[in-house]
């Protein structure tokens, strides 16, 4: 039982019952069972049965193994429950030009763990080349506005609006608007390959 006059323990107390509660979320979030978590973490059973009773007091070498196997950084497992909001006016979202009439938005201020957002703006006749990737690397592109063609090793792709196309992020690969009047519009989803996978 927590001493109310030990204000170590009774923080520890409250940072172990938001730790139950985020990972019974975040577990059940992904689809797993306790059991599939302690295996994609590398840990026994009990210790998930415990961190998720609120009992666990675990070391930080079990903290990240668990958030690994989550996919989320440990500060969201150990994160009290109020709402954790925050709001970006447009200039405050990171826009960048590249190549020759692209401009790129990051769709998530934030990072993402092994991905990348952006919503890309191709002037009429813009011409971009895509940075190559690691290999396992997936990318995909959705034309949201007008015709882009994509040039994936060599290949020439035609692209309406609508059209979603995926792509191995680790060959060469650029992007062009293929009308030279009107804009075109796009988004990009990287899903980045694990090093050493």
């Amino acid at each position: 039982m927590t001493d109310p006059a030990d204000p170590t323990a009774a923080a520890a107390a409250t940072t172990a019952s938001h730790l139950a509660r985020n990972l019974v979320s975040l577990r059940r979030t992904r689809s797993l069972t306790q059991d599939g978590l302690a295996k994609s973490a590398g840990v026994p059973r009990s210790t998930i049965a415990n961190l998720e009773s609120g009992e666990g007091n675990p070391s930080l070498s079990v903290l990240v193994k668990v958030a690994a196997a989550l996919g989320a950084p440990i500060d969201e497992l150990l994160a009290s429950p109020r709402a954790l909001v925050r709001h970006w006016s447009a200039n405050e979202v990171a826009h960048q030009t590249k190549g020759r009439g692209v401009t790129i938005t990051q769709l998530v201020p934030e990072p993402v763990p092994d991905s990348m957002m952006e919503l890309m703006d191709f002037a009429p006749g813009a011409v971009m080349g895509g940075t190559p990737h690691l290999p396992g690397t997936r990318e995909f592109f959705t034309c949201l506005q007008g015709r882009v063609r994509l040039l994936v090793a060599g290949e020439v792709y035609a692209l309406e609006t609508g059209d979603v196309f995926a792509f191995p992020g680790n060959l060469p690969h650029s992007y062009q608007n293929a009308d030279g009047v009107a804009p075109a519009r796009g988004v990009s989803v990287v899903v980045l390959a694990k090093a050493g996978t």
